[in-house]
């Protein structure tokens, strides 16, 4: 990207003081030659007016580009991320035996390079998705390998296999002074948070507790998880860690006793208390509560928005409608590509599809969705509410 030439939409959360020094003055040299495409950035932040542009106005400028109110805001921010760099390689997490807790494995690589050096533990039951029983472990690792097994083609020996060295994992925590848990904003993180919190809470570890908990991310223009993140903006998030305590661990054992329940209603209490402990917990559990299915159409979020992207943009392959999905029309992005795929299934499935799916494609991704008649007509229902 040349210094002039306006930033894609931040992902990756990293900035650079000096680059974004020399962007402004480039964009200001570009503003006083009349050019253009320069003084088409300017205006969308800055009315026009007599008095001659300025550095600081085309500051203020790639500021508002990247996301931030203001150059001194961004300024602010660059600093931080550097001093945290800086603190990390000084002490990191070294000073305590430390296991880090991540619903997968996408930032495991990115503690390395950012300098951690504790353990990892990937535990991933997608509970987003699929039956929930407030089960001993070894009995709710059953219940969830069928499942699994179900929707992914996997054998249910090897589904539960994989989920039992993670569960494990929990009864052997001695060893640690300090656990760490990663986890963003989304259902399929937070859902999985409240059952490590149940579990914390039934049974409490000697070590330290501490959580991360992201739900957005200074000039990130759509945060979507902490694994999209730069390395050293995890070395930003170390320093904002907060200590696990009592009304948080209560708060898990409360949400995951409403996730088994029978009915949503204990689910839909403690969505209305705003869980003043973790409030992005309550935020999660209202999306999740949004893909029961609607009474009149059968059709939980998920599915409705699916046949929209369709309707909208179709037909298309299955990988740019999750691609819509993801980058426009969920208003909390919690699926993985491979968790969509399997909940397309029943909107494809015979005799009464929503959808219809091509086979010419080898691989899923590319095969082509088409809304049906069925499909259509569902969706009016929808938005004639």
């Amino acid at each position: 990207m040349s210094f002039l030439s306006r930033p894609d939409a931040t992902s990756h959360g990293r900035f650079n003081l000096e680059q974004q020094r020399k962007r402004a003055k480039e964009l200001l040299k570009a503003a006083r030659t009349d050019e253009p495409a320069a003084l088409a950035r300017i205006l969308q932040y800055i009315p026009p007016r007599e008095a001659p542009l300025q550095l600081a106005d085309t500051q203020f400028v790639v500021a508002r580009e990247c996301g931030f109110p203001s150059w001194p805001k961004l300024k602010a921010h660059i600093e931080a991320l550097d001093f945290s760099r800086r603190r990390l390689a000084e002490r990191g997490d070294r000073d305590m035996a430390t296991l880090h807790i991540r619903c997968g494995t996408d930032i495991e690589h990115s503690l390395r390079t950012a300098g951690f050096g504790g353990d990892f533990l990937e535990f991933s039951d997608p509970f987003c998705i699929g039956p929930l029983r407030d089960l001993p472990p070894e009995d709710l690792m059953t219940l969830r390998a069928r499942y699994l097994a179900e929707i992914s083609g996997m054998t249910e020996r090897d589904a539960l296999a994989r989920l039992r060295k993670s569960y494990a994992a929990l009864d052997e925590l001695e060893r640690y002074e300090r656990l760490v848990l990663w986890f963003e904003h989304d259902s399929y993180d937070q859902l999985i948070l409240a059952y490590l919190l149940h579990r914390l809470n039934a049974k409490p570890p000697k070590a330290r507790v501490e959580l991360v908990a992201v739900e957005s991310v200074p000039g990130v223009e759509r945060f979507i998880g902490i694994g999209q993140l730069a390395p050293d903006l995890l070395a930003w998030l170390w320093q904002q860690r907060r200590p696990v305590e009592a009304p948080l661990l209560a708060l898990g054992a409360q949400a995951w006793q409403a996730l088994t329940a029978n009915g949503p209603e204990p689910l839909k209490a403690l969505v209305a208390s705003g869980t003043p402990a973790l409030p992005m917990m309550g935020h999660a559990l209202a999306r999740h509560l949004q893909e029961l299915p609607a009474a009149d159409t059968g059709l939980g979020l998920t599915a409705r928005l699916t046949l929209e992207i369709v309707r909208d943009h179709g037909p298309l392959p299955v990988g740019k409608t999750f691609s819509y999905l993801m980058r426009e029309y969920e208003p909390l992005p919690y699926l993985g590509d491979l968790m969509f795929w399997w909940l397309l299934q029943p909107l494809i499935a015979e005799p009464e599809p929503l959808l219809t799916v091509s086979e010419s494609q080898r691989e899923w991704p590319h095969r082509q969705l088409a809304l049906t008649e069925r499909g259509r007509a569902l969706l009016h229902i929808c938005e004639s509410r």
